[in-house]
């Protein structure tokens, strides 16, 4: 194995005729973002302001579009200084900044991010299935093992191009659910006596900031599959441009969807917004919707958990074809360990809204900015602009100290 490479047995090169359309790269690109983080938005306007809120999901989104380009950029740098010397994974792109302790150290924090996500994508299904389900009489551990054989079995299908059709699925059931909470919360608002004055605009608390940055820092969480979902694409040309659409999108629902739940339950918001709507039909629809589509969203959540491991796992050499079967059986072991593992995880955490602030403030804050404007600026160099390096060095700055303060915050309590 030279330079590094990693080799993967379930995560090989795809020819053309394979690869992810426009459509498909949209599935997976809304279906890499938007998760369980989304229903603590307005739980985290309540901490903030609806103002400074919104001013914060805006920023969060727009530095997370930006630094997913410069991975892009970056990638597209090495391939065309070293064509033969692929760079298919984040690990990869450290490996060529940084050599051997660049990629461990990449790889490393993107599995500490990932994992906490995918924990929280658990834990999240299994307290409301929970809640749904309390009647069977079924610990909320029972709720999250018995996810395992499903989530085992999507996690063996190779590609995400394969994956897509789930993909899509699961951002149906995201929006139905989310259009249904909005429902709720218009009609709460409108039969509630509400008064506008009532609600927060930019907190005095100042300590709650950091927390709800976290938080919003968590929702857009997604940049570990930056560079597979643009190898994954037809035309990655289109790439950049099907992005910013999408993040466009995105922001504005996240800001939106924060905004109304906040209106509607004020200082009665609770961490995930589900658990303040009445209990009737549409709010177990709501619950059970959010649940089927996280389901299907796992899978491509811990896509590139997949990779470092089985990358690490080096059972033969990937020239012997005739034992590619063997490969490809402990590969899929090695996936089978990695859900249970998970979920073992998720059966030991408390309280999914502060464990999400907690992950956003800490390891996302570092996989989402500080690295990608750390690798643009050792490939690019010299050949940067001053604005450019000005504003790479900012972003690395500002991610440096928000995942110090905000750990800080989140530990002590805000």
């Amino acid at each position: 194995m030279e330079h590094g490479t990693i080799t993967n047995p379930l995560l090989e090169s795809l020819p053309s005729s394979k690869r992810a359309s426009k459509l498909q790269t949209l599935g997976n690109i809304i279906v890499s973002v938007v998760g369980t983080g989304v229903l603590g938005l307005p739980f985290a306007f309540r901490v903030a302001g609806w103002v400074a809120g919104s001013i914060g999901v805006a920023i969060v989104g727009i530095t997370t579009f930006y630094c997913m380009l410069l991975l892009v950029r970056c990638r597209e740098n090495l391939a065309s200084e070293e064509p033969s010397a692929e760079s298919r994974t984040y690990g990869d792109l450290g490996y060529r900044c940084f050599g051997t302790s660049g990629r461990y150290l990449t790889e490393l924090l993107i599995l500490v991010a990932l994992c906490g996500g995918s924990v929280a994508y658990l834990v999240f299904i299994g307290q409301n299935l929970h809640s749904v389900l309390q009647s069977y009489g079924l610990s909320l551990t029972s709720f999250i093992f018995m996810l395992v054989p499903v989530e085992i079995g999507l996690s063996w299908i190779r590609s995400l191009s394969a994956l897509a059709p789930f993909s899509i699925f699961a951002d149906i059931c995201n929006v139905l659910a989310i259009g249904i909470v909005v429902k709720e919360d218009i009609g709460q608002v409108l039969g509630s006596g509400f008064s506008f004055g009532e609600r927060t605009t930019i907190t005095s608390n100042i300590g709650g900031l950091p927390f709800a940055a976290g938080m919003a820092v968590f929702c857009f969480e997604g940049i570990g599959m930056t560079l597979a979902l643009e190898n994954s694409m037809q035309d990655k040309a289109k790439f950049p441009r099907l992005l910013a659409q999408t993040f466009g999108g995105i922001t504005f629902v996240y800001i939106l969807f924060g905004f109304c739940g906040y209106m509607a339950f004020g200082e009665e918001t609770r961490d995930i917004v589900t658990l303040n709507l009445p209990r009737n039909w549409s709010s177990i629809a709501v619950q059970l919707g959010l649940c089927l589509g996280l389901v299907f969203t796992f899978p491509v959540m811990i896509h590139p958990i997949n990779e470092i491991v089985e990358g690490k796992l080096k059972i033969v050499d990937k020239d012997n074809n005739e034992s590619t079967g063997l490969r490809k059986i402990c590969a899929y072991m090695s996936r089978a360990i990695v859900v249970v593992v998970l979920a073992i995880l998720a059966s030991f955490v408390p309280e999914f809204g502060v464990f999400a602030s907690f992950v956003g403030s800490t390891i996302c804050a570092v996989i989402s900015f500080v690295l990608p404007a750390t690798f643009h600026l050792k490939l690019f160099g010299s050949s940067l602009g001053i604005w450019q390096k000005t504003l790479d060095s900012f972003v690395v700055l500002c991610g440096l100290f928000f995942a110090i303060y905000g750990t800080y915050n989140t530990v002590v309590g805000f």
